[in-house]
């Protein structure tokens, strides 16, 4: 009785697959054609865990995961660390110890293989130069220096590809980077905190111009620096700058710093406030004057098109991603042109009883999740 025996390490919850074929030599049976559908299926969820370890280091490229494996053992694993280093393919070919295995060897990778010259050499080449024999993506790049010319290279060279496993969730994961591309614009997250009775902010009087009325925990607020690491830009209007004198940095969590921009029409803000006076760049939009004066840089919009001139100049400087912070009047104005992916509301267990009305957005919750003792609910513009 010929058996073929196909073992997966799940290494996500370490469990194993054990499919057992007793009565064909033929890998049409369906049997065995569930399992190595199964066993793809779980080395791209690890190649995707793997690549969700750059979420705050790789921008403007996307995250990137990779495993090598070789008579259903994983025998090389590897992720894109940081922007500009080498990439998810030749950090997992490096990780394997006898590199002569790789000629017999499956590479499994969340996103197709880049095939120009960048900051580093196309991994294309280096997947053919070791020999590799299949490859097996979970998406497309829809950046236009690639979109489909890697796998086409790979094919082109006798390598073996399967194309599209775990698509969907391959491409959420990069979905900052596939909305850039695609779309030609940042991917905009909208956040805001507010009570359980509906207030983003207290009434401010002269007493309180510069406090912080804090609405949800500590735990909520390393959250929200996370968000921050995981975005290349940060928005506020002039009156939170006024209100909370915000530095609009990454403290609480290790990442790198948004690019600060805030929103001051008439060049009214004070050069007192901490993202004048600190040395992180800062742009300012404003309806006066195109200008760099030091670390800031001024960007002129029309009064009635400043959302697209702020996506205009995002796109020029390759800026993928930005978080609009608040205030309420700045997000509503997202909202009001649609300009918007995802929105995090975060709701505190906390009542001012009046104030400022927190924004609405008037689509069901994509998810609702507990935070300790706040919630947060995520909106998508889909």
């Amino acid at each position: 009785m010929q058996k073929y025996i196909f073992i997966l390490k799940h290494t996500l919850s370490i469990k194993y697959f054990l499919i057992i074929n007793s009565k064909s030599n033929s890998i049409n049976n369906t049997s065995t054609i569930l399992a190595i559908v199964e066993n793809h299926e779980s080395l791209m969820l690890r190649c995707l865990e793997l690549a969700s370890k750059g979420k705050s280091s790789v921008s403007p490229n996307p995250m990137v995961g990779a495993v090598i494996v070789y008579e259903n053992k994983i025998i090389g694993e590897g992720f894109h660390q940081v922007f500009g280093s080498s990439h998810a393919e030749v950090n997992a070919i490096q990780n394997v110890k006898d590199k002569s295995l790789l000629k017999n060897a499956t590479l499994y990778v969340n996103l197709e293989p880049c095939s120009h010259h960048g900051k580093t050499p196309p991994c294309c080449n280096t997947i053919v130069e070791y020999g590799i024999p299949r490859v097996v993506v979970g998406a497309g790049d829809p950046n236009e220096k690639v979109n489909g010319r890697g796998i086409e290279y790979l094919k082109r060279n006798n390598v073996s590809v399967i194309n599209g496993v775990l698509k969907e969730k391959c491409e959420e994961l990069n979905r900052k980077f596939y909305t850039f591309h695609k779309h030609k614009r940042p991917y905009v997250t909208l956040k805001w905190a507010e009570t359980i009775d509906g207030y983003i902010d207290k009434n401010r009087k002269s007493s309180n111009i510069k406090e912080v009325n804090w609405i949800t925990t500590e735990n909520t607020k390393i959250l929200v620096h996370q968000w921050r690491s995981e975005h290349d830009a940060i928005l506020v209007g002039r009156k939170t700058i006024e209100n909370d004198n915000p530095s609009l940095t990454v403290r609480l969590v290790n990442g790198s710093n948004p690019l600060r921009i805030t929103i001051d029409p008439h060049l009214k803000l004070k050069k007192d406030y901490t993202v004048f006076k600190d040395k992180l760049p800062l742009v300012v939009l404003n309806e006066k004057i195109n200008d760099s004066k030091g670390k800031i840089k001024y960007v002129k919009f029309d009064k009635y098109n400043m959302i697209t001139t702020l996506n205009g100049f995002l796109y020029q400087n390759n800026i993928q991603s930005i978080l609009i912070e608040g205030g309420a009047k700045t997000i509503d104005s997202f909202i009001k042109e649609g300009n918007w992916d995802e929105a995090n509301v975060l709701i505190g267990n906390k009542k001012f009883n009046e104030g400022k009305l927190a924004p609405k957005i008037n689509t069901s919750p994509f998810s609702i999740i507990k935070h300790g003792e706040d919630k947060i609910i995520n909106f998508r513009n889909d």
